[in-house]
């Protein structure tokens, strides 16, 4: 970049890139932390979620706690390799429909909205 500083922004656990028909070998190959560019990269990391800071809220916090313990790996898993999470993490929904209605709550009103 001819001596630009270039900011890049995010959780690379969760920014993978989209390759068609790829495998996730492929993905991981097409991924920045792959690129020769990647040693001269100066990695900082947040270590306050600020919305759980500012706004004390305590369930966010402990959701944010337990994201990047996961994405740490940082979680005991059983003889079969699985993690174990508890109901307060999780949103169990019975079908698809449920899991729609939970994800995009009013989507039939906002179906028609042309905005």
């Amino acid at each position: 970049m001819g001596g630009m500083v270039v900011l890049l922004a995010g959780d690379f656990r969760q920014t993978l890139p989209v390759i068609q028909r790829g495998t996730p070998a492929d993905e991981i190959q097409a991924c920045i932390k792959s690129s020769n560019l990647w040693s001269r990269v100066e990695n900082l990391s947040l270590k306050t979620n600020m919305r759980v800071h500012l706004h004390n809220d305590v369930d966010s916090g402990l959701y944010a706690e337990m994201s990047l313990k996961i994405g740490d790996g940082c979680l005991e898993v059983d003889p079969e390799g699985y993690i174990s999470l508890s109901r307060e993490f999780c949103n169990l929904v019975e079908n698809d429909m449920d899991l729609i209605a939970h994800v995009f709550p009013e989507l039939q009103q906002n179906l028609s909205c042309d905005q």
